[in-house]
């Protein structure tokens, strides 16, 4: 890069630790301050937060790498978590759900589920264990994304024995956490705000590049990695590359890293169920924090559609990259490594003194999913182990201590522990279908079953979180399809064995959950003891709900292929999705929109 690139990226690493200077003294009235901006932000702003905590370096790249291998239909692949299909139940009701217990983190909601007895207390501290194993590992999976990103273009020796691009994340990560100790979720919010802001430049500038180069050939090789660690060219026509509707099975070799997605149907449906238990039974971390710094159920909703508009823009720039990167095979060399397709694209077709800018926008990308994931982990050491069983009466100055000193101690051991992970896939797929498959089946039920009490949610947690290790260390290789189904149904049966063979919760507290989240499912105990007028108006929303979340659904999945097909350039594909698109929004508007209150 120019020196003027080199002062673009300063200027906006800058500009991000002054905003964390800033708002320093704001953050640290208090812990509800620190982790949620005393729930004063607007919708808006929380929604361009998520977006930009989404759009991650690490993701994008090993997303690009199955589009740039497989062809359009990798977009279905990332079912499995990089859509953030979820986002369509969160919008559809769960995500008001979770602003109404008035809560700070996922953990301190099972007291609130559960009550303030030994099986809530059970429940919150294994719940906080688990999202913290998770949060170091999201943060390796960052790691190892910055890294192979930031180090394309800094030119980094290796140093003590470590690569350059562990040296490239490490620099990153430092200024990241800088900020986000200082500053919080207040500062973590307003900076994704400005990031968000660089990555939809970005996004844009690409994406013309893309249309710019003209039709792909009708030949051309991409690249499959192999199990081995080596690369192999593979031909495919345009036709086959372009086609957005999946096959039931692929042909790719059974060398290759993946051949795991060759039973294509087999893997979707997968996913699907997945996802539709995962979505129905609600996120955490830096997701459910926005939801619980929510003003209220309407602005919920609204964060919800702003955060997946926000997130559309995402997938036509993968496609461009992916689409850059096969005519960079035309002319050179094909790009080996398709995880390293992204810098690659960024370095030969991005001009000098626009691409300090580029770079920028994708470090702002990597950055603001970074700090999302470190302030939200932190909240569970914070307020749900060293505060609910550690000190319960430490001042208001030993908790943001301890707030920025176990984000500081998170962030280390998620970068070292990237030192012994080979590549983005890896860890990006043992988070969503793993360790994801093992969290669930417990997050599931915990809605819609009355009977499952803080003894089995616990044991569910963690009978999942142990499966999910021992495939990790000792099973790997296996195909997705069959790790979810061995972690998630662990998980099932040290739930059910553990619930059934415990008490059931209080009446008392189950009535006053019942009464404030309005959830539905297996409720029929509760509900016969409740006023029917009450029951009645639960019934009604539950049924706007439903049709709501069969709606957001498909709608999410047609507005992110839209904008891949208008870079794709198949206008057929297009129009019809561009139809079915309109008639979801106005079939959501009066199911759902309407009824936002």
């Amino acid at each position: 890069m120019t020196p003027l690139d080199y002062s673009i990226v300063a200027a906006y690493l800058a500009l991000m630790v002054a905003i964390g200077v800033t708002l320093q003294k704001r953050a640290s009235r208090n812990i509800d301050s620190y982790f949620l901006g005393e729930r004063s932000m607007p919708w808006w702003a929380l929604g361009a937060s998520g977006m930009a905590g989404n759009v991650d370096v690490s993701g994008t790249m090993i997303n690009v790498a199955l589009v740039y291998a497989i062809g359009a239909a990798g977009f279905f692949i990332e079912i499995r978590g990089g859509i953030v299909l979820i986002m369509a139940f969160l919008m559809a009701f769960v995500g008001k759900w979770y602003r109404r217990a008035q809560v700070m983190t996922l953990a301190e909601w099972m007291e609130f589920r559960f009550g303030r007895t030994r099986e809530g207390a059970m429940a919150r501290l294994i719940m906080a264990i688990v999202v913290l194993l998770f949060t170091i590992a999201a943060i390796t999976m960052f790691s190892i994304g910055a890294g192979k990103f930031v180090g394309e273009f800094l030119g980094l020796p290796p140093l003590f024995g470590l690569s350059p691009d562990f040296w490239a994340a490490a620099i990153m990560i430092a200024l990241a956490t800088f900020y986000t100790v200082l500053s919080g979720l207040q500062g973590v919010v307003w900076t994704d705000v400005i990031q968000g802001g660089f990555i939809l430049v970005m996004i844009l500038y690409i994406c013309a590049i893309a249309l710019a180069q003209g039709p792909l050939p009708e030949q051309f090789l991409v690249s499959m990695p192999m199990n081995d660690g080596s690369f192999q060219a593979v031909a495919v026509s345009r036709e086959a590359w372009s086609d957005v509707i999946p096959k039931w099975r692929l042909d790719l070799d059974p060398q290759s890293q993946y051949a795991i997605f060759n039973l294509f149907g087999v893997a979707i449906f997968f996913y699907l169920l997945k996802v539709f238990i995962e979505g129905s039974g609600g996120t955490g971390g830096y997701m459910a924090q926005r939801y619980f710094a929510a003003r209220n159920d309407r602005e919920a909703g609204l964060l919800s559609m702003f955060w997946i508009f926000l997130l559309s823009f995402r997938w036509p720039f993968i496609m461009a990259v992916a689409i850059l990167g096969i005519h960079y095979g035309l002319t050179h060399p094909t790009i080996p490594d398709p995880e390293r397709v992204l810098p690659v694209v960024i370095r030969t077709y991005v001009p000098l003194g626009l691409r300090g800018l580029i770079v920028a926008g994708l470090m702002s990308a990597a950055m603001s999913t970074f700090v999302s994931i470190v302030n939200a982990g932190a909240a569970y050491w914070v307020k749900d182990i060293y505060q609910a069983f550690l000190r319960p009466q430490a001042s208001a100055k030993q908790l943001l201590r301890h707030s920025r000193w176990s984000s500081v101690l998170i962030v280390v051991l998620g970068l070292l522990l990237s030192l012994n992970i080979a590549n983005i896939n890896q860890i990006w797929g043992w988070l969503t279908m793993s360790i994801g498959g093992g969290l669930v089946v417990p997050l599931f039920a915990r809605w819609y079953w009355w009977r499952l009490n803080g003894w089995g949610f616990a044991a569910g947690m963690f009978g999942g979180a142990v499966a999910a290790l021992l495939q990790l260390f000792f099973f790997t290789g296996l195909p997705e399809y069959t790790i979810f189904a061995w972690v998630s149904g662990v998980s099932l049966m040290a739930m059910l064995i553990t619930t059934l063979l415990t008490p059931p919760t209080r009446e008392a507290v189950l009535k006053h959950f019942y009464l404030t989240t309005h959830p539905f499912g297996w409720w029929g105990p509760i509900r016969s003891q409740l006023p029917q007028k009450e029951v009645a108006a639960i019934r009604s929303e539950t049924r706007r709900d439903l049709a709501s979340a069969a709606l957001a659904v498909p709608w999410q999945l047609v507005l992110f292929l839209t904008g891949m097909c208008l870079v794709l350039r198949t206008w057929d594909t297009l129009y019809w999705l561009l139809a079915l698109l309109l008639l979801l929004s106005l079939a959501l508007y009066r199911v759902w929109y309407r009824h936002l209150t």
